[in-house]
């Protein structure tokens, strides 16, 4: 058992837009159940990308010690790195929740957090703790070396394609199958670019189709390109695959969801405690957020999130 959600005062952060506007619209009432559950807490919205890893920032040097997210894959990922990133006190000090309002959701699916309001309400009350790995990036951008932790899955090549071509749409996407045709369209626009990834004192160089490090097993709306991956052994999970075809790959989309990509003759899978992208131009995403482009070193910070989840999470 860990912190009752009523004994302790929370800082919330909500991001309006999250859902395509959804969040904004919900925030009334789920303001109204917290209240009458006799939850303390202070509130701020966001109004621009990345704004929820300032904010979780400030909290934490105002003294707040938990810290909840309304809002998506997204929303999760920018006050986790708040989190990370301050050297106030140990990551691990502050609890943090999630309140699922995004399309994709897929970090909660690994560890069992409910959607449903009444559920969601009655898991934040009971206060069940757990703690997960993060995973962190090293990459340049316009000549600065910067780091970005993870949650989730950072997927490189393709998949960095698919999110930098739906961030530039600036549109909502309503829900998985309309995702699936946009990874599916890219195919047609997509160049593979040659790379070379080092791991374990192996070096693999070839045009890769797709390249996924992972945390957490979902992302894109759950597929799992990372299936084995398990939040607390210390480890990243990593997949990747070479030169597939177009044909290929609309032959095995099925994989993306049921786990079986590591199956796949082409396909390569293993866990690693790091992962180094020497060559340059390889696009990188994490969490469904585009970041820039290789080169980029991967590693893991073992235990370092402590977040609020059901008596029996799922690993």
């Amino acid at each position: 058992m860990g912190m009752n959600g009523t004994t302790a005062n929370w800082y919330i952060i909500i991001n309006p837009a999250a859902s395509g506007g959804k969040a904004a619209k919900l925030w009334p009432s789920i303001e109204r159940d917290l209240l009458a559950a006799g939850v303390s807490f202070s509130t701020a919205f966001t109004s621009y990308s990345r704004e929820a890893t300032s904010l979780a920032k400030e909290a934490i040097a105002k003294g707040y010690r938990c810290l909840m997210a309304v809002g998506g894959d997204g929303t999760n990922n920018e006050v986790i790195n708040g989190i990370l990133q301050q050297d106030i006190v140990p990551s691990s000090s502050i609890v943090y929740c999630l309140l699922p309002v995004g399309t994709g959701n897929d970090w909660i699916k690994t560890h069992g957090i409910p959607r449903a309001r009444k559920a969601w309400l009655e898991m934040f009350l009971a206060g069940h703790e757990s703690q997960q790995d993060i995973g962190w990036v090293e990459y340049q951008k316009e000549g600065e070396l910067k780091r970005h932790y993870f949650a989730n899955v950072a997927g490189l090549a393709y998949d960095a394609f698919v999110v930098h071509y739906v961030e530039a749409l600036k549109t909502h996407l309503a829900n998985k199958l309309i995702y699936l045709w946009v990874v599916l369209r890219c195919l047609w626009k997509y160049q593979l670019r040659k790379a070379k990834l080092l791991f374990k004192n192996q070096t693999v160089e070839d045009y890769f189709y797709t390249i996924n490090i992972g945390v957490c097993r979902y992302s894109g709306g759950g597929m799992q390109f990372v299936p084995h991956a398990d939040p607390k052994d210390g480890l990243l999970a990593l997949t990747y695959a070479g030169k597939l075809k177009k044909w290929q790959v609309i032959w095995n989309t099925y994989r993306f969801y049921n786990g079986s990509i590591g199956s796949h003759p082409l396909v390569y899978t293993d866990q690693v405690e790091q992962v180094t992208i020497e060559s340059e131009g390889t696009l990188l995403e994490v969490d469904g957020e585009y970041l820039g482009k290789t080169p980029a070193q991967f590693g893991i910070t073992k235990q370092a999130l402590r977040f609020i989840c059901p008596s029996a999470p799922k690993n």
